[in-house]
């Protein structure tokens, strides 16, 4: 599955639930858009009617964690067949709140998914398909609970989690961006939000529109 066009592109923002990345994503694609670049911005899961569908299970029902996990695919293969995919094709650049490097921090690093089942779903779903750029926002899981608990939104059944889950989702995504270092940038996202957004763009313009 490669893109239908060589200029468009597609750009995915992780991180654990409260490191500041959906503010970051409106930000970023307002950049894109100032420079003349046709965006559409998403989400998963989620991303398409079937996948919101998808979403409201797999953030509110109890369910094993490979039933989780397939779950996750499921909505990631339509999202990719129904949207991310014709978009590309057509010319216009994709902006997703996360992909398949979250299913890797929650359901392997977090759940204990056995990884090989992992590798097995990402080749099935999207083989020779990844983003071209990751932003990976790193922040210590005891500063994102404090952030999520100021929020006053909520919690879905991620977010309820205990401290040492989070610990075990960051862990992986920081050994995802080891293994990806040419996709992957890692950004600390201890820091203003306003620092954060300047890297942010600083990464973006100097990948894409210099």
């Amino acid at each position: 599955m490669k893109h239908g066009s060589s200029k468009a592109r597609f750009i995915t923002f992780e991180g654990i639930d409260g490191a500041g990345k959906s503010s970051q994503i409106d930000a970023a694609v307002a950049l894109l858009r100032a420079h003349g670049i046709v965006v559409e911005q998403t989400r998963e899961p989620g991303g398409t009617p079937l996948g919101e569908r998808l979403r409201e299970l797999l953030l509110h029902e109890s369910m094993d964690r490979e039933t989780e996990a397939m779950l996750m695919f499921a909505a990631r293969r339509e999202h990719l067949a129904a949207r991310i995919l014709p978009a590309l094709a057509a010319g216009r650049w994709v902006v997703s709140d996360r992909f398949t490097d979250a299913t890797y921090a929650y359901q392997v690093g977090g759940r204990g998914l056995d990884e090989a089942r992992f590798a097995a779903l990402e080749q099935w779903v999207h083989a020779d398909f990844q983003p071209d750029l990751t932003l990976l926002f790193d922040l210590p899981p005891r500063v994102a609970a404090s952030r999520l608990a100021g929020s006053g939104a909520a919690p879905d059944r991620f977010e309820r989690e205990q401290h040492d889950f989070f610990e075990r989702v960051r862990a992986a995504y920081l050994l995802r961006a080891q293994r990806h270092p040419e996709r992957i940038r890692v950004i600390d996202a201890h820091r203003s939000p306003e620092e954060v957004r300047a890297e942010v763009e600083t990464i973006i313009k100097a990948r894409f529109l210099s």
